[in-house]
């Protein structure tokens, strides 16, 4: 061993299927399938035919009269060969190896008869057929392997998901002692012998103080390598497995595998205090009968797998009905509180959370926002391609012990890339006392040598941290799950890409159309105010009632143009390519300003100026939104002795807000909302002059340059209209 301190799952690397040597209650020849010659043999062959072989020989009948039945077996498919050497009183049976065939002998043994063997089988297939719990077919199995084989004791071993063991059936005379319900550790068995226990189902030790005999030569001439003996019953066995059985207080020993639809369920383990071997009829007998309870086992399996997937499918179905026909996919999963037990009902959990991007929608026996924000982050760090399950979160996420009596176990699905969205299950900790047969946390050495541990004292060990395991019919559930809501954000994503189109469509049309009919009624009129002033220019042919009237169709006339007028700014503004760079917003107030100081000839008018920071735009634009806010200021503000006018600036991380406040008139906040619409006033006509449409125009433009309009308003005391745009770094030199 390289180690420094080696550990006895280090034997997990031991090469124990080319072990050299077999056992010494049998003897093995091997031939070349290619011509029956003889290429490999054990030593003690010699004294089980009586007649010496010689490497490089062909097998003729005189030295193996069933030569020729072997050779026909070799045509065919069957995959193990049987046959009773009558003259030498042997058990011959054979397996092919590649390009080889291994011959194995036995002493043949007196055991029980085949008629009693069969009885028992019988008995016991017409016993499972009836459809026992699985606790009485593996009780009763063990009771008929052990009165069959004769060994002490015979215990049905259950491999769990960590490939720890499990006794969950014994049967025995008592000589040595119970280990039933006691757990192994799955260094026990290590990975490669649980592989060969999969592809050889049964192995049988007569003698724990046996002598190995060498296989010679050590390299086989067919193949130039050590020969494989992964298939063959009388391989001889790892010295750690041995020293593990003296620990035990065993002298001889026979493992059964018990393989459930491929896998390696658990084994059938028999125990002898002194050496002991079963005959060949026997050791087949108690194989028949660990393959019945294989069927016996998948039957259960399956029976709870399709009732699960059932009952779960009934659920799934709801779900699907309930987001199919919500608004928001979301709301068919936490609508109400029968929509949210489904979601739990889904997979059998006790709480769950729901992240949509910023959104965290907790339901059940959840841990807090903060835990599940930084669980999803630890998740996102994972590579999970669709279903992330653990019964031991703690195990692989620490922080996870915080809140292990809500979520030990979870199911965790990633439901969009795009925006972090993620539905995860929780399960809560199962507190449970294992009791394991030793230590299984001991390391055992001596003089740099690994040996498997000496006490099968009963070692108790509290778990913690860990939840139930999640079932295959509850991970599908959640795959399909998973699946169903990609399908259906998919197919709204691309409902509301349709939706998009033809509202992108539809407004181009409107501009198109607004834009016509605006530019299409300036020259009517102009041509209106043009023949009113004409007419006017005759008064002395009218009197003073046709004056007043030409007096209204001109200011109506003029009127209706600056609406149409606002109306095609408006339609142009959609159209319209934003130059953006740098803009004084200082500069441009000063500008407005200027512009409107004509109008204020005869009013008094305090500005209460602020520092307003640069930003990036469009100037032209920009200085209509400020042209808009201060004459609407203005306007609204002069019904008072002095109009006191404030505009300011707030920065705030990532963006700048720039109001106007005045101290006129002010508005009602319960219509707020009309205040950006096209054509909506909250004064009348008559009081204050305008069309409706200025705060429209603020709004889309500070939208195309993707910020946010607000405003604040107390009746008679006065308004605040306010944008926000977003804050972009502008070095000093590029101010316009």
């Amino acid at each position: 061993m390289s180690s420094v301190t080696p550990k006895l799952d280090s034997c997990g690397a031991e090469p124990i299927h080319v072990p050299g040597a077999i056992q010494e209650h049998g003897a093995l020849l091997v031939l070349s399938a290619r011509d029956f010659s003889i290429v490999q043999a054990s030593d003690n062959l010699v004294d089980y035919i009586d007649v010496p072989v010689e490497i490089g020989a062909v097998a003729s009948g005189d030295l193996l009269p069933f030569v020729d039945i072997l050779s026909a077996w070799h045509a065919g498919d069957e995959t193990n060969f049987r046959h009773v050497w009558a003259e030498r009183k042997l058990d011959v049976s054979a397996h092919r190896s590649g390009a080889l065939i291994l011959v194995e002998v036995e002493k043949t043994r007196q055991g029980e008869s085949a008629e009693a063997l069969m009885v028992g089988l019988t008995s016991l297939a017409q016993y499972m057929n009836g459809a026992p719990s699985l606790e009485d077919a593996l009780l009763r199995t063990a009771e008929l392997v052990s009165s069959m084989n004769g060994y002490d004791r015979t215990l049905i071993y259950d491999f769990g998901p960590d490939w720890s063991g499990h006794v969950v059936a014994e049967a025995g005379n008592g000589v040595l002692p119970s280990y039933l319900g006691l757990r192994f550790p799955a260094g026990d068995i290590p990975p490669q012998a649980r592989q060969l226990y999969t592809i050889n189902r049964l192995r049988m030790i007569p003698n724990v103080d046996y002598r190995p005999v060498p296989v010679r030569p050590q390299l086989n001439v067919e193949t130039g390598a050590v020969l494989d003996m992964s298939f063959s019953q009388l391989r001889s066995v790892s010295p750690v497995h041995l020293e593990y059985m003296r620990n035990m207080g065993t002298a001889a020993s026979m493992s059964v595998s018990i393989i459930v639809n491929g896998r390696l369920w658990g084994l059938i383990a028999c125990h002898h205090a002194t050496p002991h071997s079963t005959s060949v009829a026997v050791r087949d007998a108690c194989d028949f009968a660990a393959q019945l309870l294989s069927m016996r086992i998948a039957m259960e399996q399956s029976s709870q797998d399709a009732s699960r997937r059932v009952e779960l499918g009934h659920v799934q179905a709801r779900l699907l009905s309930g987001m199919a026909t919500a608004e928001r996919w979301a709301d068919g999963l936490l609508g109400g509180e029968r929509e949210r037990d489904d979601l739990l009902g889904q997979v059998g959990a006790e709480g769950a959370a729901l992240v949509l991007g910023d959104e965290y929608e907790l339901v059940g026996k959840a841990p807090s926002r903060q835990h599940v924000e930084e669980l999803v982050l630890w998740l996102g760090e994972q590579d999970v391609a669709e279903v992330f399950a653990t019964d031991n979160l703690a195990g692989d996420y620490p922080a996870a012990v915080a809140y292990a009596a809500v979520a030990s176990g979870i199911i965790a699905m990633r439901v969009s890339e795009l925006h972090g969205s993620w539905l995860i299950w929780f399960r809560p900790e199962v507190v449970k006392t294992v009791r394991w047969g030793g230590d299984p946390h001991k390391t055992v050495q001596e003089s740099g040598r690994i040996h498997p541990r000496k006490s099968f004292e009963i070692w108790k060990e509290q778990v913690r941290n860990t939840a139930l395991p999640w079932s295959e019919p509850e991970l599908a559930a959640a795959r399909e799950l998973r699946s169903a809501i990609i399908g259906i954000v998919l197919r709204k994503a691309e409902e509301m890409a349709d939706l998009t189109r033809e509202l992108q469509r539809t407004n181009k049309e409107l501009e198109a159309f607004s834009y016509s009919v605006s530019h299409d009624l300036r020259a009517p009129f102009r041509h209106i105010v043009g023949f009113a002033q004409l007419l006017r220019e005759r008064s002395s042919a009218m009197d003073e009632k046709s004056l007043h009237y030409l007096q209204m169709i001109s200011e109506a006339a003029l009127g209706a143009g600056r609406l149409v007028d606002d109306l095609l700014n408006f339609s142009q503004l959609g159209r319209t390519q934003i130059t953006v760079k740098a803009v004084d917003m200082q500069k441009l107030v000063s500008e407005v300003r200027r512009s409107l100081a004509p109008a204020l000839a005869d009013r008094q008018v305090e500005w209460r100026i602020g520092e307003l920071p640069v930003t990036l735009g469009d100037p032209t634009l920009l200085r209509q939104v400020w042209y808009n806010l201060i004459d609407n200021a203005i306007k609204y503000s002069r019904r008072e002795p002095v109009s006191i006018i404030t505009i300011s600036a707030v920065e705030t991380g990532e963006y700048v807000t720039y109001s106007v406040e005045d101290n006129g008139v002010g508005f009602d906040m319960a219509y707020y909302g009309k205040l950006f619409g096209v054509f909506q006033r909250l004064q009348r006509v008559e009081d204050f002059e305008g069309t409706g449409i200025g705060l429209a125009l603020v709004r889309r433009i500070v939208e195309r340059h993707h910020g946010s309009v607000s405003a604040q308003g107390t009746l008679g005391e006065g308004a605040s209209f306010s944008f926000t745009l977003p804050v972009k770094k502008i070095e000093e030199e590029d101010i316009a």
